[in-house]
């Protein structure tokens, strides 16, 4: 099974900014968020591998479940995951952004604000990373440390769904989705566990 887990809190997100690709580390809210996911993980899984993007906020996210899970082997960094890159937007009020540049990225996929990513750069490389961990994941729990659009992008390839369910689904600070990956194929088994 893939195990997704979303980062925990940083300021940024406390103060209802964009962050993409800044660097921002945990806040004292995050570090308690993953502490209380990776008790709950302790007793449900067997963890072969645990992945992270290469955001500081995620290497933090994936460092703590790793020594609370107890699990021996380094935390694999795969780049794949990092965060959509929001170009100019980085670091602006959600609320700011203007309407036109939100529906444009919900009807182009091409769409990237000046520079930033567009999601359908995103979903190619999250994809490809599905893909690869999936085959380890077919016999072995692997938790995968990243961020809301990579996250919800795995929940679209898993269902074998449009993009654009990104847009109609939230995923909260420190929130576990499940993937299982089955002779037929990945199954979304959940989304967006609470804390």
């Amino acid at each position: 099974m893939i195990i997704l887990v979303r980062h925990g809190r940083t300021s940024l997100n406390a103060h209802g900014l964009l962050q993409g690709r800044v660097d921002e580390p945990l806040d004292e809210l995050g570090r308690r968020q993953i502490e209380t996911v990776a008790t709950r993980l302790a007793s449900q899984l067997d963890v072969a591998a645990i992945v992270s993007s290469p955001l500081t906020r995620a290497q933090q996210s994936a460092g703590i479940l790793a020594d609370r899970l107890g699990h021996p082997d380094p935390v694999e960094i795969d780049e794949r995951w990092i965060e959509l890159d929001y170009g100019v937007l980085d670091t602006q009020p959600v609320g700011t952004v203007p309407a036109s540049v939100w529906e444009s990225w919900r009807t182009d996929p091409d769409f990237a604000p000046e520079g930033g990513e567009s999601f359908g750069s995103l979903d190619a490389r999250v994809h490809s990373a599905c893909e690869q961990w999936a085959t380890q994941a077919a016999g072995a729990d692997i938790i995968v440390v990243s961020h809301v659009s990579p996250i919800k992008s795995a929940v679209a390839w898993a269902l074998g769904a449009h993009p654009s369910i990104a847009y109609r689904s939230r995923l909260g600070q420190a929130a576990v989705c499940r993937i299982d990956i089955g002779q037929a194929g990945p199954t979304l088994v959940s989304f967006n566990e609470p804390l």
